[in-house]
């Protein structure tokens, strides 16, 4: 059974970091392109970063280009999301999933077929 568990959410002031981590069960992440998504109040998802490791690809959305820093430990089988210099358009719900290993260019329109269940950012003063 595919599972993936986000964790590392929390509250933070802005220009603050947090390190968001997904692990992965029952799929090792660096067989796909793992994705990180967010979704803030009435707003639609958007597509933050994605990793394809086995590739050496790694793609950003412009928003969080030079914050972000997405990576993958394949001995944890985990992906983490570094988040520097945090602002409050940050805020939102956290998901990461799993998709077809390739390279990715428009996260809106690649194929993610493992989601989990997505862990909290706030950035607030």
């Amino acid at each position: 059974q595919v599972q993936l568990v986000e964790s590392g959410g929390g509250l933070v002031q802005p220009g603050s970091s947090l390190r968001l981590s997904c692990a992965g069960s029952g799929l090792t992440l660096d067989y796909y392109t793992i994705g990180w998504f967010r979704q803030a109040p009435g707003k639609e998802r958007e597509g933050v970063s994605c990793i394809s490791s086995s590739l050496g690809y790694t793609y950003y959305a412009d928003s969080v280009k030079g914050r972000f820093t997405i990576s993958i430990d394949n001995a944890k089988n985990t992906v983490y999301l570094q988040m520097n210099s945090l602002k409050p358009e940050d805020t939102g719900v956290y998901y990461c999933a799993a998709g077809p290993r390739g390279i990715v260019t428009d996260m809106r329109t690649a194929k993610f077929d493992d989601w989990g269940q997505g862990t909290q950012v706030t950035v607030s003063s």
